[in-house]
This record gives C-alpha cells, sequence and structure tokens, in this order.
C-alpha cells in the first residue's frame, strides 16, 4: 500500500484525472475513513465514505463557522480570559488574524532551531527515507520519517495551543510540505485543495528556515481576503464529471482566482521574514509564491496545514476525502 501511494506522489500521467483512481485508495484506506460515516449523517452528506465527494455534494452548508469568523467573534475574543493569558505580542497578532485573516509570529524558532530542521531535512534526503514528489520542489510528509519534525516542529506545544485557541476546536496535525526553492505558485485559497464542512476550519503555518527577500520567491498573500466568499468547483468551470477530474481544473480555478482579486481590487503583500519567524493563515486566505528573481536562489521554508477535530476534511480539486 505505502509503495503504491508513495509511486502516485510521483506520478503525472492521465490516472490522476480518474476519480476511480482515488477510490481504490479509498477501498485500501477504508480502516481510517470509516470513521466519517458518522460526520457524513451529521452533516447531510449522502456519499458512501470510499466514494468521491466534493462541495457539490454538500446541499446546505453548516452554520457552525469558526468562532472567529462570526459576526461577534472579535467582541468574544477580547473577553475570552485565554486571550488575555497570551502575551500583549501575540494578542495584537490575534487581533490581525481576525481582522485581516493571518498573524506573524517572530522569531518563534532560534537559529539553532532552524539549523536543526534543515540539517534534518538534509539527512533525510541524503539517505532516501524522504524524497521530492512530482513538483520537483515538495518534500511532503517528512513528519513521517522524522520524530524530531513530528514532535518539536509540527506538534510544537506552544504552537498547537495558539491553533487550538484560534480556531475554537482541537487541531488535527494534517501535513508538512518542505521546500528548498519557492514554490512560485499562483494566488489560491488552501481550501480549494483541503476543505472542510462545515467551511473554513483549517489554518495553515509557514515557517522561515533562512532569510527570505525579494529575490528569492516569497510568499505573498491578500490582507482580508479571508472574508470573501470561498471560491470552490461548482464556482468555475472545472470539468469535472461523474467519472473524471477536469483535465484543465486548477488552470481554471488559477483563471477564475486572478479575475476574482481583479475585480475586488485586492492589493498584495509579502511576507520578507527572517529565519525561524512564522505566518499564521485563516483556510481562505488568498496566498502564492513570488517569482524566483534570481536564478538558482533557495527559499528553505516549511509549511504545515491542520484540521479540526469533529468536521468533514477532503479534498475539493481531487474529489477526495483527506486520509487522516
Amino acid at each position: 500500500m505505502d509503495f503504491l501511494r508513495n509511486a502516485f506522489k510521483k506520478y503525472t500521467g492521465v490516472l490522476r484525472g480518474f476519480k476511480a483512481v482515488y477510490v481504490i485508495n479509498n477501498i485500501l484506506q477504508f480502516g481510517r475513513l470509516r470513521r466519517n460515516a458518522k460526520l457524513y449523517r451529521k452533516y447531510g452528506i449522502n456519499k458512501s465514505v470510499i466514494s468521491p465527494i466534493g462541495s457539490k455534494d454538500i446541499t446546505t452548508h453548516s452554520e457552525d463557522i469558526p468562532w472567529l469568523d462570526k459576526p461577534d467573534g472579535r467582541d468574544k475574543l477580547l473577553a475570552s480570559a485565554e486571550f488575555q493569558s497570551f502575551s500583549k505580542e501575540v494578542r495584537d497578532a490575534i487581533l490581525n488574524f481576525v481582522d485581516k485573516g493571518f498573524l506573524i509570529l517572530k522569531g518563534f524558532y532560534n537559529q539553532d532551531q532552524v539549523d536543526a530542521l534543515n540539517k534534518e531535512i538534509d539527512r533525510l534526503l541524503d539517505e532516501g527515507k524522504t524524497d521530492f514528489n512530482y513538483t520537483r520542489r515538495k518534500v511532503m510528509d517528512a513528519y513521517k520519517v522524522s520524530p524530531i519534525i513530528d514532535k518539536e516542529y509540527f506538534r510544537n506545544p506552544e504552537l498547537i495551543r495558539l491553533l487550538n485557541f484560534i480556531m475554537g476546536k482541537k487541531v488535527i496535525p494534517f501535513q508538512t510540505i518542505h521546500f528548498r526553492e519557492g514554490s512560485e505558485q499562483k494566488a489560491h485559497s488552501d481550501s480549494i485543495h483541503m476543505t472542510t464542512e462545515p467551511l473554513g476550519y483549517l489554518i495553515a503555518s509557514w515557517t522561515a528556515l533562512e532569510k527570505i527577500h525579494e529575490d528569492n520567491g516569497p510568499l505573498f498573500y491578500y490582507p482580508g481576503s479571508h472574508r470573501l466568499s470561498y471560491l470552490l468547483c461548482p464556482d468555475y468551470e472545472s470539468g469535472n464529471t461523474t467519472f473524471t477530474i477536469g483535465s484543465k481544473s486548477y488552470k481554471n480555478y488559477e483563471e477564475a482566482m486572478a479575475a476574482l482579486i481583479e475585480r475586488e481590487g485586492l492589493q498584495k503583500s509579502y511576507f520578507y521574514a527572517e529565519p525561524g519567524d512564522i505566518l499564521l493563515w485563516h483556510a481562505n486566505l488568498l496566498h502564492g509564491g513570488s517569482p524566483i528573481n534570481k536564478p538558482g536562489s533557495t527559499r528553505r521554508s516549511m509549511v504545515a496545514h491542520y484540521f479540526c477535530e469533529g468536521v468533514v476534511c477532503y479534498h475539493e480539486i481531487s474529489q477526495r476525502p483527506a486520509i487522516i
């Protein structure tokens, strides 16, 4: 099973477009997916846990959105005793998350911790214990083969406490991605890749593992864009059918997103960071990777995604349930 899954990570052919391929994987992962049956009933999703699933299968979205997304979220935040227990710097950062959809934690990791993480990734690659996926830019889920990455970074207790508070539910560490160079990915919302019902129960962290500047492809984002409606497959020409995923689904998504940004007049910001700085962002904050202006530049970084307990988790683009 692991062999097939790892082989598919590098595969770029036509099989990626057939939903049946993912259904076979779902059958192999039935032990993990069967817990979804109760959640599907709770949220009125009339599907088998091994079937493809997308937002089109959810006729009425739940009103149980994250507490900080609600109209009175800011007021409840200010009245929270736990909120007052954080330092002023962190309190201000959380308020920025509410208002603009992101927060920055300066110097969360010191240089020794950053160096140790970079050294660990290099070791895993050198020893063949992990590798880049088909994009040749992303090292997926290195935490699975490294207790150091898993315990000290991915599940860092201080970070997890903050994420639990922001989300109002316990988070489930789901995925890590390590980069040696910038992604150069166009603007997107994580919720097109990692989707939840109710919407919004995902949060991401981005850790700088070297100095990030204008030449090495800094992360960019659009402050306040988290307040826009979610852009999902039914909202653009995905080309999806009962049996296939549209061959131009993601390209069409990127074009629809670019049109949305222009229509809303959104203003781009950049995350110029020092090693150890962390950016946390909302499930619907629009963001991406800038072009690499200086060829050969590295932009070491670690991205981590966290779902929340008690919600349905799936992947809108590939129409498959998340394997947690």
